[in-house]
């Protein structure tokens, strides 16, 4: 269990369902984590419950903002002294609303995050990828940056945008010995799910569950294992001739289009 013996790694997002056990397998295959989120409480918890696995850096930081995402990128190589693995995760859902009832100001707050914050990561963290001449990035988009759903415009604007940048990336830091890669996840067993549900059925959340769940030929939501499983495929060298990809993880979901 070492594929990714002596290598750092930031997560942003990284205290929530996905994040976390993302950053245990990593920690379980030999990885420095730096642990990346908004809120400093959730940090302390992840933090107190992965330090018995490695090394652990906890940075809180809003990823919309410009100086908040230089901090964690310097702090990061001031502490481990380089980033090997960019897991630039981050994300919100956003209200379940038709476009028509959209406020500008949801539509741009989901944006901010989704695709700001992935932005700015790419414009960091590449450049100390691009010194050291090695790197893998993998950005969290989902099912909806490849596909439409009724009712989450500013999410599945966003995570089309996350697709955009994931190209775009690839093709431009390749000659530097990066990668960088996309998953899209279809529904997966953590909070942002239950808010969804609850934002599609408001008196019938676990009905929308049941619902989401017929269209998954699989006929089971991800698990978060699931999901790090794939992130760990990408951030290690066994995927080292893979970029500019986008990896569904959906069940079977992307069968039907």
């Amino acid at each position: 269990m070492s594929r990714l013996s002596g290598k750092v790694a930031i997560i942003t997002g990284g205290t929530g369902g996905i994040g976390k056990v993302v950053a245990k397998r990593f920690l379980l295959e030999g990885a420095k984590v730096v642990l990346v989120d908004l809120f400093q409480e959730a940090l302390d918890k992840a933090k107190a419950e992965l330090s018995n696995l490695g090394e652990v850096l906890a940075i809180q930081a809003d990823v919309s903002k410009e100086e908040d995402v230089k901090h964690y990128v310097n702090q990061s190589v001031e502490v481990f002294g380089t980033i090997d693995v960019f897991f630039n995760n981050a994300g919100i859902e956003g209200k379940v609303q038709p476009i028509v009832e959209v406020s500008l100001e949801d539509f741009e707050k989901v944006q901010h995050v989704n695709v700001n914050g992935v932005f700015l990561g790419l414009k960091y963290v590449i450049p100390v990828m691009t010194k050291q001449e090695r790197g893998s990035i993998i950005n969290t988009s989902s099912i909806s940056g490849l596909d439409g759903d009724a009712g989450v415009a500013p999410y599945v604007t966003s995570k089309h945008a996350v697709t955009g940048l994931t190209k775009v990336a690839a093709i431009e830091v390749a000659g530097s010995n990066i990668r960088v890669n996309s998953i899209h996840p279809s529904p997966v067993n953590t909070r942002m799910m239950r808010s969804l549900e609850a934002g599609f059925a408001p008196e019938d959340a676990e009905g929308a569950k049941e619902l989401l769940t017929q269209k998954i030929p699989l006929g089971r939501y991800g698990e978060s294992d699931d999901i790090a499983n794939l992130v760990l495929f990408l951030a290690s060298d066994e995927s080292s001739f893979i970029t500019g990809a986008q990896y569904r993880i959906d069940g079977g979901m992307g069968a039907r289009s």
